[in-house]
């Protein structure tokens, strides 16, 4: 059997438009990729997910709450490399905005915030984690997201 990149997709808090991207493109490369690369956290694709050792986890997204945060450095703990996907997870914008939110209204949704365990400030993923790479844009760029996968398939080998 050839050898796949093992690979999950996580979603944090954004417009998820990279995920309906990379949804996309698999309608166009789905049977390529399924011969390079093993989809072992991928809950668009699958309803039984594996996190453990992964080679590569690409994360959209900011992390708003303190389980984001968690479940997060979980991912990092379990793959090899991490790819922010999307500008959310690259600079934390636009999910972000309430970290510059005026006193008053910081005061109006604190009482949401700490209901619903979220953090004092949105974080994009380098903040938290190592980040390897990233794949800008609001959708993620199509073109800098081939030549990342492009460049961990030739990295872990796989033709």
């Amino acid at each position: 059997m050839a050898k796949k990149m093992r690979i999950g997709w996580f979603s944090f808090s954004c417009s998820e438009d990279s995920s309906i991207l990379f949804a996309e493109l698999m309608n166009d490369h789905f049977f390529e990729w399924t011969e390079k690369i093993e989809f072992a956290h991928c809950r668009m694709l699958r309803s039984k997910n594996d996190l453990s050792n992964l080679d590569v986890a690409f994360v959209e997204g900011a992390i708003a709450s303190e389980e984001d945060e968690r479940k997060l450095k979980e991912i990092r703990q379990n793959a090899r490399y991490l790819v922010a996907i999307g500008a959310c997870a690259v600079t934390g914008m636009p999910s972000a905005q309430r970290n510059f939110f005026d006193e008053k209204t910081m005061a109006e949704i604190r009482p949401i915030m700490q209901k619903f365990g979220h953090r004092d400030k949105v974080a994009a993923l380098k903040e938290l984690v190592q980040v390897d790479d990233e794949v800008p844009g609001c959708p993620m760029d199509e073109t800098v997201f081939f030549q990342v996968l492009d460049k961990y398939l030739k990295q872990f080998g796989v033709q």
